[in-house]
């Protein structure tokens, strides 16, 4: 028997909601409820309590995905099930895609290498607050990079410390020595050992790290891990990513022979020498590389940040595990679970056409302007007209804003959004900030309460008060 879902919605909205639902090939049945409100948006838990007596037979409740209001409290009143749906009506068909998919997105199995570059130069405090940084971002062990020159007197202080924080720790060192005092300490991983150095993996718990022991030597690296083999001891190889055009295919190439010959090693893939060594935006970067190792069963990737564009590599390696993971599970491609490594442009940047928002502005009686993109540029519309543009200061002599000043900010505001959506193809909601998926922080949101006044229009009624 087919679910039946109830759609809360507002005036305006409510005609495309129908003519949405009644295109698709729906494997529900569906019935539409204004509740009373222009603008669906504007409805609160309170509206919907006072105007909606029962759930009418409906299995569940939609409601519109900026709609205020206590899920819970509304589930237990109706005895359904009460949820938020799309921020866009347009965007129905691809909600209901996406919870046919029901992944858990919770789900990964990488393992984030979080690379501190300069722990030589820091101290005990300064290393814990950045392994709780990397850690929050999604890093599943730290890794402690030595490549100084000097000598680092409390690498066993810091070693423990961090273990009695509860991290996993790998020391990254090219000095045996200091590989042999990690080990001692009791670090889990040591980076890295080739078959010169074999003997520290016999006099320590740590798991090593084996790369080849000349660059690009594979059968240096196939004989290292045949005597760790033969010795029953643990450890993941590397055979090293190089940069592009330095030996970029070659690389990965040996990846791929490498998982063909033994499928069940466990390997390690650092994705620095293309995050950093590339002068593009890294989600895209990140997300390829974590879908080879998707691909290849890599089960860990070393991540290091220096330069400033690649600022959000840990969030976006998190995302990107994620994704993948899910994709892999289900036996489907990467898309349609999630918008987090979409951080320039939008795939649907522009849910209404023209024509709707000129039905909308057509259906405004009251003096305060709505902001909208479309395919065309930024519209602004009131009562009193509306008005397209593609350069925002070309609507300001059209405006009439008079000498509010706190009123022009706000308008300014918005419009210089809402330019920005459109030139970059991004999805636009007024009073709302962009999207940059894991390329920025979310603001985070009460949406079980309206939102607070404004700056301006806070300053404006205080005027009006005095």
């Amino acid at each position: 028997m087919a679910q039946k879902i109830l759609f809360l919605t507002g005036h305006l909205a409510e005609p495309r909601l129908k003519t949405v639902l009644s295109g698709m090939d729906a494997e529900f049945e569906w019935r539409v409820v204004d509740i009373g409100v222009k603008v669906a948006a504007l409805m609160t838990e309170e509206i919907i309590l006072r105007r909606l007596p029962d759930a009418g037979g409906a299995d569940k409740i939609l409601l519109p995905g900026r709609c205020r209001g206590d899920l819970d409290r509304l589930s237990a009143h109706y005895g359904v099930p009460v949820e938020r749906g799309p921020d866009e009506v347009k965007d129905i068909p691809v909600y209901f895609g996406r919870a046919r998919k029901a992944s858990d997105m919770s789900k990964y199995d990488i393992a984030i290498f979080a690379e501190i570059i300069d722990a030589t130069a820091m101290s005990v405090e300064d290393i814990l607050a950045c392994a709780e940084d990397y850690s929050h971002k999604g890093a599943d062990v730290i890794d402690l990079a030595l490549f100084q020159t000097r000598r680092f007197p409390i690498l066993e202080e810091t070693v423990r410390a961090l273990k009695t924080h509860g991290y996993k720790v790998s020391i990254d060192s090219a000095d045996p020595d200091e590989l042999l005092r990690g080990g001692n300490a009791g670090a889990d991983y040591l980076l890295s050992l080739d078959e010169t150095r074999l003997h520290i993996a016999d006099a320590v718990s740590s798991i090593p790290v084996l790369i080849p022991a000349v660059h690009g030597d594979m059968d240096s690296l196939y004989r290292a891990m045949a005597v760790l083999d033969e010795k029953g001891l643990p450890y993941l190889a590397d055979p090293v990513l190089d940069p592009i055009n330095f030996g970029f295919m070659t690389s990965l190439e040996r990846y791929a022979a490498l998982r063909r010959a033994r499928p069940d090693v466990d390997m390690l893939l650092g994705t620095g020498n293309l995050t950093e060594l590339t002068e593009a935006d890294t989600t895209g970067i990140t997300a390829a590389l974590i879908g080879i190792a998707s691909e290849l069963n890599i089960k860990n990737v070393l991540v290091v940040q220096v330069s400033p564009h690649t600022r959000r590599t840990y969030e976006e390696h998190d995302a990107a595990r994620r994704l993948m993971f899910a994709s892999r599970a289900d036996g489907e491609l990467p898309k349609g679970y999630t918008d987090d490594l979409l951080s320039l442009h939008a795939k649907r940047p522009f849910p209404l056409t023209p024509e709707e928002v000129a039905e909308n502005a057509a259906a405004v009686r009251d003096k305060n302007f709505r902001i909208e993109v479309a395919e065309d540029g930024v519209h602004i519309y009131n009562r009193d007209g509306h008005h397209i543009a593609q350069d925002i200061f070309d609507l300001f002599p059209k405006l009439d804003l008079g000498d509010d000043g706190a009123h022009a900010f706000y308008i300014a505001a918005e419009l210089t959004k809402a330019e920005t959506a459109w030139r970059l193809g991004k999805r636009y909601a007024q009073d709302e900030p962009l999207d940059w998926g894991v390329a920025a922080d979310k603001p985070r949101e009460d949406r079980t309460r309206l939102k607070e006044a404004g700056h301006t229009l806070a300053m404006k009624k205080k005027r009006e008060e005095m």
